[in-house]
């Protein structure tokens, strides 16, 4: 019995000024890519956010794409691609932290000229998503894992932006610098210390709202040693997340 080739769901947000354009160039060209990449355009990468990231993933995308200008060349003096790099950096650290592979996100730049490039990126992407394999399945996660890892990070992406905005933006813009903080031993330090305990914490509160757990029971569910529990579930109490229920000896969400 012959084998069902596996077709990928992928989404490309891409920026109206250039890779739009270059998309459109690569259409009239002639150009091929695959059929199943369906395009989503926007004014600016600079306005994708992590939600249509995670929302896309939710929805059963195995790969997201985001496409904006060439660095430098942004239509905009906010230069949001700068802006959008950022942000596919944090999200590929969180995506790597929860078991989702990284590489099912991919940021690129190409303009309103580059038909050719529009086209070979998009051949190289796919070729990729079809060798990682549908999302879920390829990391080991079965649907209700990959579910509650995903509604776990939407919660917090809020948070996310207000640490981006305050610890997370370094002065200078560009490319190079913006790579090199996100690879930085300073950044990874910062990620524990904030997004990290703060997606930790809220999976402690999804799980808690299915019922009442002791510290031990959390810590297998979430592949944590008792003593980090032990510290998030401190934090939590502190902030009124969650409550000790003496008679069960047993957490419980307030």
């Amino acid at each position: 019995m012959s084998k069902h080739k596996f077709v990928p769901k992928m989404l490309g947000i891409v920026c109206n000024w250039c890779c739009y354009g270059g998309a459109d160039l690569c259409g009239v060209s002639r150009f091929q890519y695959p059929p199943y990449i369906k395009l989503m355009r926007v004014m600016c990468s600079g306005r994708v956010s992590m939600e249509h990231v995670f929302r896309a993933f939710s929805n059963g995308a195995d790969g997201v794409f985001i496409g904006g200008c060439h660095p430098g060349d942004c239509h905009y003096i906010t230069h949001g691609n700068y802006d959008a790099l950022s942000m596919a950096l944090i999200c590929k650290k969180v995506m790597k932290h929860i078991g989702i592979n990284p590489e099912r996100l991919r940021i690129d730049w190409v303009s309103a000229g580059e038909g050719i490039r529009f086209a070979n990126i998009m051949n190289e992407y796919s070729r990729k998503i079809e060798n990682l394999g549908p999302l879920g399945i390829a990391e080991a996660l079965d649907q209700a894992a990959l579910e509650f890892k995903i509604e776990a990070v939407t919660k917090i992406i809020p948070y996310i932006k207000v640490v981006e905005r305050q610890r997370l933006r370094i002065p200078v813009r560009s490319e190079e610098a913006v790579i090199d903080f996100f690879n930085s031993e300073e950044f990874n330090r910062l990620f524990d210390e904030t997004i990290a305990e703060k997606l930790a914490i809220s999976q402690i509160g999804l799980l808690l709202r299915e019922g009442a757990l002791t510290s031990g029971e959390i810590a297998k569910a979430l592949d944590l040693t008792p003593s980090v529990v032990s510290r998030y579930l401190n934090i939590s109490l502190m902030h009124g997340f969650v409550r000790y229920e003496e008679s069960r000896k047993r957490f419980a969400i307030s």
